[in-house]
């Protein structure tokens, strides 16, 4: 399991670093392309690319998540926090994605209209202000999914704890089960051997009474014949 986060650390650091690179771009295209092709085609391929990318990453994250809950809980801490740290990255790297793409637009928008671009000023701070609320409420979303994770996490904890107690409860009980049934044999042995004793005893008194009746007529007859 480890290794397989690994790999998807790596594979998250060479593609945040891709990312990185082509959002510094996407502002500073201009002019001709070195290939003759046009400028705002490229700009828009850049785009288009970046966003391809940012869900490449989400589904790391995704992997990455699904790793950790398969790790060990007292192995799970610290591969947690660097999964907390990337999730903070790709924010950085959204909200930066998302600035860069809105200054693309308003320079678009600035080459079709000329002069009059000036006056959409109010325009991209408005836009931007929709932005950082957005980028907040995804922000508050993030914490809310960390939360249920949380949860999640803990509740399988005390489901598995459950599981183990019952476990152990079962085998108490099987034990019970088995001291009581031996219980019940020694006791069957022991009236058993009981019941044999009294009726030893009872031969030997009806034994005795028997041999003393036989000597006490034996004394009789002897003494009756003289």
């Amino acid at each position: 399991m480890s290794s397989d986060f690994e790999t998807y650390e790596q594979d998250f650091g060479t593609l945040t670093a891709e990312i990185t690179s082509r959002i510094v771009k996407i502002p500073k295209l201009a002019g001709v392309c070195s290939d003759g092709n046009d400028p705002e085609d490229e700009k828009k391929n850049m785009v288009v690319s970046v966003e391809k990318q940012l869900e490449e990453a989400r589904e790391l994250l995704e992997q990455m998540d699904l790793e950790v809950r398969e790790i060990p809980v007292q192995s799970r801490g610290m591969h947690s926090t660097r999964l907390k740290s990337y999730k903070q990255e790709l924010e950085k790297l959204e909200k930066d994605f998302k600035r860069s793409r809105i200054a693309y637009s308003d320079e678009v928008r600035d080459e079709l209209l000329g002069d009059d671009g000036n006056s959409s000023e109010s325009q991209r701070a408005h836009l931007l202000d929709n932005a950082e609320k957005l980028e907040r409420s995804s922000r508050r979303l993030e914490a809310g999914y960390q939360i249920a994770v949380e949860t999640e996490q803990v509740g399988q904890e005390i489901l598995e704890n459950l599981h183990h107690d019952r476990e152990k409860i079962q085998r108490s009980r099987d034990r019970l089960r088995e001291t009581d049934a031996n219980l019940g044999k020694s006791s069957r042995i022991l009236t058993g051997m009981l019941r044999r004793i009294i009726q030893n005893r009872i031969l030997m008194f009806i034994l005795g009474v028997i041999i003393l009746f036989t000597v006490v007529l034996a004394i009789y007859f002897s003494v009756r014949g003289l």
